[in-house]
């Protein structure tokens, strides 16, 4: 199922300056739980406990975490009472940096000198409040769980409305087979009847007009017999059951609590097998059409019961 949810804590860093935190919990349709982390290094400690918990609490979906953060907009103002609540520079690594300059100038004489951000931007130059390991991720874990109950409040939602979406197309499915139904054995009776006749004017055009005799009244007596076998074997009573059962067996599963996501897909899988019997078995058009439309609704809750945990 689809779902966000997101939620931000604050991290201390130290000497006054504190990050804003956020971490996301997105959620896309898959058969199984697949999960992904995009963590920053300072959050990735967290990645064992944000799985456990989505674990616990999911049992399908392509759930991904996110996080990111960056430093508060008020340790702007810290930095004016504390000039090291930004970063403290590095003399030993800005000597250096200065004597690599002149260096650099001695063989380049035209070469430009450093300006003042490709001197902060040097790796070591600043060196940068990044607080503690365990405050990153008590602070992850936290917004985490904050935006994993987010997602699963909004997958709920989504599955309360997929449930009456679902339920309505059963209730047409129940409909059709109410119809269609009680229109079978008569349907049955009538090729039945057909295709006796059929045969009779066979067997009457092979005697060419003579007097049938007693090995004709035989064969006429076992073409009716055979008539009878193919009736019982197009006969789709026990369909239309198993039919019924397995919409009853879908509704029950709605209106239950807890995952139902994979019941319903074998469900869909027996209601697709009994409407291809019906397809197969059909000797009327009106049942052949009913079978087309059961089978368009199944496909119809299929995509649906992707969306349900």
């Amino acid at each position: 199922m689809t779902g966000y949810g997101s939620a931000s804590r604050q991290v201390s860093l130290g000497a006054g300056v504190v990050a804003d935190l956020q971490v996301e919990c997105r959620a896309v349709n898959s058969r199984f739980l697949d999960l992904g982390f995009r963590l920053p290094d300072e959050c990735r400690g967290a990645e064992p406990a944000l799985r456990e918990m989505a674990t616990q609490a999911l049992s399908r979906g392509k759930v991904e975490f996110r996080a990111a953060w960056r430093v508060n907009a008020g340790a702007a103002g810290a930095a004016k009472s504390n000039p090291h609540a930004l970063g403290a520079l590095n003399k030993d690594r800005l000597d250096a940096l200065y004597t690599l300059q002149e260096r650099a100038q001695e063989a380049f004489p035209k070469a430009q000198e450093l300006g003042i951000s490709d001197i902060l931007r040097w790796p070591g130059i600043v060196s940068e409040p990044r607080g503690e390991e365990e405050g990153w991720i008590a602070a992850t874990v936290e917004a985490g769980r904050a935006a994993l109950t987010a997602l699963t409040a909004s997958r709920q939602a989504e599955g309360a409305a997929l449930v009456g979406v679902l339920m309505n197309i059963t209730g047409k499915m129940r409909e059709i087979v109410k119809v269609i139904e009680p229109k079978v054995p008569e349907y049955v009776s009538q090729y039945q009847q057909k295709l006796t006749e059929r045969l009779s004017e066979a067997l009457a055009a092979q005697e060419q007009g003579k007097a049938i005799s007693g090995a004709g009244t035989e064969l006429m007596e076992r073409i009716r017999q055979e008539v009878v076998l193919y009736a019982v074997r197009i006969d789709v009573a026990e369909e239309f059951a198993r039919l019924k059962t397995h919409l009853q067996a879908v509704e029950n599963a709605l209106a239950g609590k807890g995952p139902v996501g994979k019941r319903l897909d074998f469900l869909m899988q027996e209601l697709n097998r009994e409407a291809n019997t019906l397809s197969s078995k059909s000797v009327s058009e009106e049942c052949t059409q009913a079978a087309l439309e059961l089978k368009l609704m199944i496909e119809q809750m299929r995509e649906q019961v992707q969306n349900l945990e």
